[in-house]
């Protein structure tokens, strides 16, 4: 199966919704009812008290009566209760399985467009008479990941027929307005020693990523990437900042 197509059957995402079955004036008028069965409750109770003290006596009969009708009312309203509350319950949950899926759906996004750029990058790998011989940079990206933090990333190749192992450095000048003026800045600092270069070494291919620590206040208006051998420029490549 050619690479593209296994990729490509990837890169979908479901849109998930959740529903709410109950909605709000349904849960309100709920409570409303369990208020009117207390009040009812509360009536009849009263109701029993002035007959008891100011009225005629009631009968064994009317007493067995009015409990059995204060006992059901008291049952209609416990279970009113109940189901408000299971209500509640299920929103909460529901409202958690949302954010669950919503968040899941965050991450699948973020996967895809990954997955975008492998399958791109696999396609540039592919056999074709129009690439180009020597040193190049392909997908290469700079943007805001962070106030003063700068993300960079580039792909680079190498093409032709007969490839060696490249040994080399990468360097990134970044061209800035701090306090109204222009300012260059150089990546990694060229006083910073061997270790922080960015160092290439490969026979096909090599990615480099990583983030920038800009100057309090400064704006990046442009990049310039540049790959270095021995000293000797080998490829460079002009670059904007992208929007987030």
């Amino acid at each position: 199966m050619p690479i593209s197509k296994f990729f490509r059957r990837r890169i979908t995402a479901s849109k998930m919704t959740i529903s709410q079955h109950l909605p709000w004036p349904i849960k309100f008028a709920l409570f409303a009812v369990v208020i009117g069965v207390g009040g009812a409750i509360a009536m009849w109770t009263y109701d029993m008290g002035r007959s008891f003290a100011f009225g005629p006596k009631f009968s064994p009969e009317q007493m067995t009566a009015l409990q059995d009708k204060v006992a059901s009312l008291t049952a209609e309203r416990d279970k009113l209760l109940a189901t408000a509350a299971t209500i509640e319950s299920q929103q909460n949950i529901e409202k958690s399985i949302q954010k669950q899926l919503t968040d899941q759906v965050n991450i699948l996004t973020a996967e895809n467009n990954k997955i975008k750029d492998d399958l791109a990058f696999f396609e540039s790998l592919m056999p074709s008479a129009n690439r180009p011989q020597g040193i190049t940079l392909q997908k290469s990206k700079i943007e805001m990941a962070a106030p003063n933090q700068l993300r960079y990333r580039s792909l680079v190749m190498q093409g032709g027929k007969a490839i060696r192992e490249f040994s080399g450095e990468m360097h990134i000048s970044l061209t800035l307005v701090q306090d109204g003026k222009p300012v260059m800045m150089e990546f990694p600092d060229p006083k910073s020693g061997e270790a922080a270069k960015l160092k290439l070494s490969f026979k096909h291919y090599q990615r480099l990523e990583g983030q920038i620590t800009l100057p309090e206040g400064a704006i990046v208006k442009s990049a310039q990437m540049t790959v270095l051998e021995k000293g000797e420029l080998r490829a460079k490549q002009s670059l904007s900042l992208s929007a987030q």
